[in-house]
């Protein structure tokens, strides 16, 4: 059974993993058969390839005619084989180079559409699945394994699918000629499989630690690069390094090992098929002596020999790469298996939603077990605001996080308009929610389109616009190129402040009647959060809000304030009302010292 937002190892059997490339090229069957059509047409002139030089060796050099083609000359005789052996060449070249472009074209195909597969499907998933998943080994997945489709095809699938058209001619041709020499070839094949079999579990698991090992060096590489300014200020770099070492060594060692099998493996069959080869050429040698066979038709049989042998060996000298491949795919496989946790519903707001709110008796853990919000109920009407504040770990983020579906309750309900927000599709449902979010996400587009990310149709006027009511149009303007400025990674030549404050345009030109307010204000100075407080009573005018506050003067004005401590709502009322109860709310004021832009525990 395919799990829930997570992404354990699990076993991939050899029978998934050929339906699953089948699936793949079931869109390219046109294609696909194109591709046998040449390969068989390449079957029929490899089989052709050694009969010119035995009508030389029967026909030419011992001035013979041929039944054929009587009266004809050896002269002439030996002319045609010499055009029909330029033409079988030419002709094969020419196919064989078609026939690359053909299963090239179809494995990067797959390739690309796995990876369009495997994005959309994690864009789909929960964000418990991200809590526990490594983005470095993410992205391996999507850039990497990725390719072991294409492998797996073009390695695995249409080698043997070109060597068994030709292996069952050649086996045709040759059991007509000497059955008895192509029964003594054909013994070499069980032993074949019965090596094939041997390396074939051994190969599993080293190609999966590989892969396992390679993806733990990219995961480092994204967790130090993303936090390099972190990795600096406490001189870690040389410790950092020595982890990207050893990650990379072992990374190393286990490539090398597979390797080594791979090697091995190829090299065992090499002898098996020398082996096969001698005893052919011994026996066959003495029926030329005993005149029951002649020297054209024994070159033909080695020639065959030689093409029957090549294409097995290649077979088998690539199982190593193929079991490298299993191993990727089934990683992909893997993502692929993983349902999200949020199931979509099936409605839409019959209107515009007006962003009348309620939790009823809504319990969340995301442990089994252990509560972060338990039993927690209220209300809010179209167009009011309430602000939840507590200390840290009480569970504010994760309240929020609940409206928009990040993650689904337990128990209890949560409505919008008097509908269950889980019978609602996700589109529709975050459509009507607008959302400012702590650290404020920028991308590396320009500063129009990120104002736009929410909104791309939008018209210049109304991104700048929302700049304006954002307090934002007047330090884009002071940007190079203004609002076409191109943004570093994670907006890292803005300030706190003018991030935030980009983000808010975001969520104004967004224009949902709900909005969610994720600690607005912190980390910035106070004449940061004078121009972003401007901002926020803009962006707050005539919606439904919710504020999680770390400063008091974010929430003076909420129609209700909601105190939460250990995930349960302790105190709830307006800011007057709570700083008279002398209770939860007022020990978080006074240790403020009292100021309205005094910061809140936590």
């Amino acid at each position: 059974m395919a799990s829930r937002d997570t992404a354990g190892a699990r076993s991939t059997s050899t029978r998934e993993l050929v339906w699953f490339v089948l699936r793949a090229l079931a869109p390219y069957k046109g294609r696909f058969f194109l591709a046998l059509l040449q390969v068989a047409a390449i079957s029929l002139l490899e089989l052709a390839k050694p009969w010119p030089l035995k009508i030389v060796l029967d026909s030419v050099l011992p001035h013979r005619s041929l039944s054929w083609l009587p009266g004809w000359e050896s002269q002439e005789i030996l002319a045609l084989a010499a055009l029909g052996l330029v033409a079988v060449y030419t002709a094969l070249g020419a196919l064989q180079v078609w026939n690359n472009y053909t299963t090239i074209a179809i494995g990067q195909q797959m390739v690309a559409d796995l990876r369009s597969r495997l994005y959309h499907h994690l864009q789909r998933l929960s964000l418990s699945f991200y809590t526990r998943a490594s983005v470095g080994d993410l992205i391996y997945r999507v850039t990497s394994d990725t390719y072991a489709i294409q492998t797996l095809a073009m390695n695995g699938l249409f080698p043997i699918l070109a060597s068994s058209c030709l292996l069952t001619g050649m086996f045709v041709v040759l059991a007509r000629m000497d059955w008895f020499l192509t029964i003594l070839a054909a013994m070499v094949c069980p032993t074949l499989l019965l090596v094939l079999a041997q390396m074939d579990r051994r190969l599993a698991v080293v190609a999966r630690e590989a892969r396992d090992r390679e993806s733990r060096v990219y995961e480092h590489v994204q967790q130090t690069l993303s936090a390099m300014k972190v990795v600096q200020a406490f001189s870690k770099e040389n410790e950092e390094h020595a982890v990207f070492a050893d990650r990379s060594n072992a990374s190393l060692r286990w490539h090398l090992r597979l390797y080594t099998l791979q090697t091995a493996f190829a090299a065992s069959t090499g002898i098996l098929l020398a082996l096969g080869t001698a005893g052919v050429l011994w026996f066959g040698a003495h029926r030329v002596w005993a005149g029951a066979f002649s020297a054209g038709d024994m070159v033909v049989f080695v020639s065959y020999l030689a093409s029957l042998y090549a294409p097995l060996h290649a077979i088998l000298a690539t199982y190593g790469t193929v079991q490298g491949a299993r191993a990727g795919l089934a990683r992909v496989m893997e993502i692929l298996a993983t349902e999200p946790a949020v199931r979509e519903g099936r409605h839409r707001f019959p209107s515009r939603p007006t962003g009348h709110v309620r939790f009823e008796r809504v319990s969340f853990g995301y442990e089994p077990g252990h509560w972060t919000l338990e039993d927690i109920d209220f209300e809010v009407r179209p167009g009011e605001m309430v602000a939840i504040v507590g200390p840290t770990g009480a569970g504010k983020s994760t309240l929020v996080s609940l409206l928009p579906r990040f993650y689904d309750p337990q128990s209890g309900r949560i409505t919008i308009d008097g509908i269950d927000i889980r019978e609602l599709s996700l589109a529709s449902l975050r459509g009507a929610i607008s959302m400012v979010l702590q650290p404020p996400m920028v991308f590396p587009i320009s500063v129009a389109e990120n104002i736009a990310y929410g909104c791309p149709q939008a018209s210049q006027a109304e991104i700048e616009q929302a700049a304006r009511l954002a307090q934002a149009h007047e330090f884009i303007q002071r940007l190079p190129q203004g609002y076409d400025t191109v943004l570093g990674s994670q907006g890292a030549t803005l300030s706190e402040g003018e991030r935030q404050r980009l983000t808010i345009a975001r969520a104004l030109l967004r224009n949902a009647p709900i909005l969610i307010l994720d600690e607005p204000t912190s980390s910035v100075d106070v004449e940061t959060e004078a121009q972003i407080m401007a901002a926020l009573r803009a962006l707050m005018r005539d919606r439904t809000t919710f504020v999680i506050a770390h400063r008091l003067a974010t929430v003076q004005q909420a129609n209700q304030i909601l105190v939460l401590d250990r995930g349960r709502i302790v105190e709830r009322g307006t800011f007057p009302q709570l700083l008279h109860q002398h209770g939860f709310f007022s020990r978080l004021y006074a240790r403020g010292l009292g100021q309205p832009q005094a910061e809140v525990v936590g």
